[in-house]
């Protein structure tokens, strides 16, 4: 059964609540019975002590007026008055004396119907026993001195000397009483002083302890409840930590019965569902770029419908591919083709273009928004190109250990096509299969200035709108404006020499005298044009545009072009 956490809480401070009234129960019983034993002093047994000692004082004070009167009797001439006074001083202290008696046994009775405890009970029935014993032994003393006043006036010597006798041994007996039922009422006194200081520090102590145990017993509860509050909740800190860094085959395992598992289980949900994500992105990415994969997982990219915008579309193809195949095994081309795909995209991911498809042995990639930004993307895809260019000599390295041999080696070499414009972008298909591409007349210029190279000896020819838009960093020249097979509109092709900083000075004048050359070209100069391409040839002699050019002034020398033409040349084939 679930508990919620707020049931938990509640808990711990009901245990609490429940531990502090015990304490306090415990110390209102403790402090109840203190209070019994201070109400028996204060009410009983000090009141009676007091009364007590006042009966004894009354006595002493009846024994003092008792030896005037002998003193007095014993005069030759006795004062009559004086003894009168002191007579009747001697009756009213006896008199007090019974009547303070007789109070003190009522509080006894009042005492005796109090609690008390057995001591106590049986120290009280003695007192009541004893204090008629006082008062008697007083009554006896008071009326002995009374006879022994009649003997004294008679006379008789004799019966003088025994009363005397009987009035000492009865104020002896009175002094025993009286000392008797002090000593009774100072050990009730005493003991109930005793066991009053003795409950007190008993209930200091008990009240320490209950609230040391009540103490223990409610750390303890907290404990158990922070515990398992807080354990789970580091558990789940810990994974949400893990998964920021990274981790997802992190698990939380939280099996109190209270939201907190609950969590768990969404958390655990959610991380299978990144792992899912993360496999999916990590499958696919060897299919399609995992940036599509992700942007179309987070909704970043529309899955239905297509864009229109400015991209810079990247064909390449190796030369003479087809002849190279055919001399190797199908097990040994598949793997030639894996490594020098995987040199190929390496570079083209590193410089944040997207792989858009292989097509046997050619690449397609784009550069644009939101993968790249919009002003640089040209430059990204001329940058990749070049990269390419030089990651070539490592594939060509590779081979002898890839195919196995040391001789005989292909020659490899790639061309590149590369054009910037609009396109329509999108997730293009049937219902059952889509792929996240680019499509429209950029893309054709492409492919087909891709194509151009092998009629221009060139590697990397790239549109007009390609060289304005990558900048003054990479080198370019320009090699002919040309109509590519399926396109209306003639187009300037250039030719990408390098990095600005990395091109020799042969190369760039060797590019400025294939320009002039073409300037003449296209003003029919025959000759002037010939000669600033074999003036390029002497600086670049590998130069194939410049060699193309001197094969069509062959031609136009023997069949001129006619008078409207508009320097345009017209691809008719791959």
């Amino acid at each position: 059964m679930r508990r919620p956490i707020s049931l938990k809480i509640f808990g711990v401070a009901a245990a609490l609540m429940l531990l502090m009234l015990a304490v306090t129960w415990l110390s209102v019983l403790n402090f109840r019975q203190l209070n019994r034993e201070v109400s028996a002093l204060s009410d009983h047994y000090l009141p009676l002590e007091q009364q007590l000692a006042s009966v004894e004082i009354l006595i002493r004070q009846q024994m003092v007026h008792m030896e005037r009167l002998l003193a007095e009797m014993k005069a030759a001439e006795p004062d009559p008055d004086f003894m009168g006074r002191e007579s009747d001083d001697f009756d009213a202290r006896g008199v007090n004396a019974d009547q303070i008696v007789e109070s003190s046994l009522r509080l006894l009775a009042e005492a005796d119907s109090a609690p008390a405890s057995d001591q106590e009970r049986l120290t009280l029935a003695l007192l009541t026993r004893q204090l008629p014993e006082v008062q008697s032994a007083r009554q006896r003393f008071h009326a002995g001195f009374r006879q022994f006043q009649i003997e004294a006036k008679e006379g008789n010597l004799r019966s003088i000397r025994i009363m005397r006798e009987s009035l000492l041994r009865d104020k002896a007996a009175v002094d025993a009483e009286i000392q008797k039922t002090l000593d009774l009422l100072r050990e009730l006194t005493h003991g109930t002083a005793a066991r009053a200081q003795a409950e007190e520090a008993r209930a200091v102590r008990l009240n320490w302890i209950i609230t040391g145990i009540a103490l223990t017993l409610g750390l303890l509860f907290a404990g158990l409840a922070t515990r398992s509050v807080v354990e789970p909740v580091k558990r789940l800190l810990g994974g949400t930590r893990a998964v920021e860094r990274g981790d997802l085959e992190v698990e939380v395992h939280v099996k109190t019965p209270d939201e907190l598992a609950v969590l768990a289980h969404s958390f655990n949900q959610m991380v299978a569902g990144l792992r899912e994500k993360e496999r999916i992105t990590e499958t696919f990415g060897k299919y399609i770029d995992p940036r599509i994969v992700d942007g179309l997982l987070e909704n970043r990219l529309p899955a239905e419908g297509g864009q229109r915008r400015v991209m810079s579309v990247f064909f390449s193809d190796l030369a003479g591919f087809t002849g190279t195949c055919e001399s190797m095994t199908p097990d040994t081309a598949v793997r030639f083709l894996n490594q020098y795909f995987s040199f190929m995209s390496e570079v083209i991911r590193q410089r944040d273009g997207i792989i858009d498809k292989y097509i046997g042995d050619a690449v397609m990639a784009f550069w644009g928004p939101p993968f790249v930004e919009e002003s640089r993307h040209a430059e990204l895809c001329c940058q990749a190109a070049l990269d390419q260019r030089q990651r070539l000599e490592a594939f060509r390295a590779s081979l002898p250990e890839l195919l196995g041999v040391r001789f005989g080696l292909p020659e490899v070499d790639a061309r590149m096509g590369i054009a910037t414009g609009d396109v329509t972008v999108g997730n293009i298909g049937s219902e059952t299969a889509r792929g996240y591409t680019v499509i429209g007349d950029t893309v054709n210029l492409a492919s087909r200035l891709e194509q151009a190279n092998k009629f221009y000896g060139t590697h990397i020819l790239v549109s007009e709108a390609t060289r304005e838009a990558a900048g003054p960093a990479l080198a370019f020249r320009e090699v002919d404006s040309l109509q590519v097979a399926g396109k209306r509109e003639p187009a300037r092709v250039f030719e990408l020499l390098g990095r600005s900083a990395d091109v020799d000075a042969s190369t760039t004048q060797g590019a400025q005298k294939f320009e002039t050359g073409l300037a003449r070209y296209r003003e029919r100069d025959w000759d002037g044009a010939e000669s600033e391409f074999r003036a390029c040839l002497e600086l670049l002699p590998e130069d194939g545009p410049s060699r193309a050019f001197l094969q069509r002034l062959e031609r136009f020398r023997a069949e001129p072009p006619p008078d409207d033409w508009n320097q345009v040349w017209v691809a008719t084939g791959k």
